[in-house]
């Protein structure tokens, strides 16, 4: 496996960040590029990077903040190419309508990318109709539970206006694309930790639908939640980064954070990045950037592939929301994770509305959001 990466700024210049020795640009299985949402409009990357890596399968998202091999990157696009020596992969792009629930996408995944050799699968989903937990349910019937799956929900920086993705074309709306990787030479490693703090009070969701959540006990979910957003109430619905729930779907249950994406105000309600069912248990959250930089590294343990292979990578998705709490600080939650994987892992990957990774078994996925999420993986 070989990689190269490089930074396209608005004016179509190009800053080389890495390349692999002997890398062979037309040789080149995949290419993953992030930039904010308005920078793609504007830039429409396609053209040159099919140009540049004619037999890629290439895949555009926007993102809220890129990371690069070196730093975190705005307002430009990070394009990183992949030539895989030993790995047969497959992409394909589905289109959701938004008006409705049926995206066809489990029969797509079971008819053109489940087979025998199939190893793991990279999830790439717009972030603005999506229901990621719908999303995720269907990937894990189609795979029997047994595949890992990871990937992240696109961003469109702090503006929850829309998203985009596409593959072999210009990113557009209400578009997912998966990849599958096959054979068992591509290794990975997986780690996912978030750092939030419980508190308050626990509260019952007693009126949802999905994701939209209308009652949280015996009133509106969003007079509650702006009652305790106080001074940030009026930034809605991008204050609500800076404090997600915690939901348990049952009392025995796990938690997960769920971040909202959009509020009603005629109807009260707030629409999350994943499911709220009625009976589910919540908390509000908070974090300081401490525990969220300390839970980067934590990630990157969990995550660490030990092996002497030298051209090894890591795909970061972390939440729009860490980048807005540690502000200017969020470089560190990078160079943390730098500190735990060595110099010799090519880095990169992107801020997102929510994040799929595989579970603690490493196989399926979860829905998560306010983590940050590392997949590690090289060819043996």
């Amino acid at each position: 496996m070989k990689q190269c990466q490089y930074i396209i700024d608005l004016n179509s210049a190009k800053e080389d960040l890495f390349s692999s020795t002997d890398f062979q640009a037309d040789q080149a299985n995949l290419v993953l590029a992030f930039a904010e949402r308005t920078t793609l409009d504007t830039l429409k990357p396609y053209a040159e990077l099919k140009q540049r890596f004619p037999n890629a399968s290439i895949v555009i998202s926007s993102a809220s903040g890129q990371i690069s091999n070196c730093k975190l990157v705005e307002e430009k696009v990070v394009v990183t190419a992949i030539q895989f020596e030993h790995t047969p992969i497959k992409a394909i792009e589905i289109k959701v309508d938004p008006t409705h629930t049926k995206s066809y996408l489990g029969e797509r995944v079971k008819n053109e990318l489940v087979t025998t050799e199939l190893t793991a699968l990279l999830v790439l989903s717009e972030g603005s109709f999506v229901n990621g937990t719908d999303l995720i349910e269907e990937l894990r019937a189609e795979t029997n539970h047994q595949t890992p799956i990871f990937g992240g929900i696109a961003g469109d920086g702090y503006l929850f206006e829309k998203t985009i993705v596409g593959l072999n074309r210009d990113a557009v709306t209400n578009t997912i694309v998966i990849i599958g990787f096959y054979g068992n030479r591509l290794q990975f490693g997986f780690g996912s930790e978030g750092g939030w703090s419980d508190f308050g009070p626990e509260r019952e969701v007693t009126m949802s639908a999905k994701n939209k959540v209308f009652k949280i006990g015996d009133r509106y979910a969003l007079d509650i939640y702006k009652e305790y957003l106080g001074k940030y109430a009026e930034e809605l619905p991008g204050s609500s980064l800076y404090f997600p729930l915690s939901m348990k779907e049952f009392p025995e249950s796990e938690p997960v954070v769920r971040t909202i994406l959009s509020i009603d105000e005629v109807e009260k309600s707030m629409t999350f990045a994943g499911n709220l069912p009625e009976g589910a248990l919540v908390k509000f959250m908070k974090a300081n950037s401490d525990k969220l930089i300390d839970a980067s590294y934590k990630a990157a343990t969990s995550s660490e592939l030990v092996s002497k292979e030298t051209n090894k990578m890591a795909l970061l998705i972390s939440c729009v929301g860490r980048k807005i709490v540690l502000g200017d600080r969020v470089e560190e939650e990078i160079e943390a994770v730098r500190e735990v994987l060595g110099k010799d892992v090519l880095l990169f990957g992107f801020y997102s509305y929510g994040e799929i990774t595989p579970n603690t078994k490493k196989v399926g996925c979860d829905l998560q959001n306010q983590t940050m999420t590392i997949t590690t993986l090289f060819e043996s």
